[in-house]
């Protein structure tokens, strides 16, 4: 079973994403701010993560080069999840590290596809 690290700090979005996630046959963890992102990646060693940008604590952006910066974790394909669908964000999220970039609101079919290239499943 492939497991995702869902790392999003607003309750709606991520219950609503995780249960579409889990029907699925994913694997759902989760944790609601970057810093506790960072260190779920660390002790879970998910297949995926998505990360949410604007983030508590420390944002998907720092989360996320922390995460690559981590032989541990640098492997791990990173999805960012933002509603700043601005012009250069996507560029944004891949110098952080990022594998790939979705916006809210999430277009499932799209986000299943992405995830499915990044885990080979």
């Amino acid at each position: 079973m492939v497991k995702i690290l869902l790392v999003e700090d607003n309750e709606m979005n991520r219950d609503m994403l995780s249960r579409r996630l889990e029907r699925r046959g994913y694997e759902v963890i989760i944790a609601t701010d970057g810093l506790a992102g960072v260190e779920a990646a660390v002790s879970n060693k998910p297949d995926l993560v998505l990360m949410d940008m604007s983030l508590p604590v420390i944002d998907g952006w720092e989360a996320t080069r922390r995460i690559k910066g981590n032989p541990v974790t640098a492997a791990i394909p990173v999805i960012a999840l933002t509603a700043h669908a601005m012009a250069g964000d996507r560029e944004k999220a891949m110098e952080a590290g990022c594998d790939d970039y979705d916006t809210k609101p999430i277009e499932l079919p799209a986000l299943l596809d992405k995830i499915a290239r990044l885990t080979g499943g």
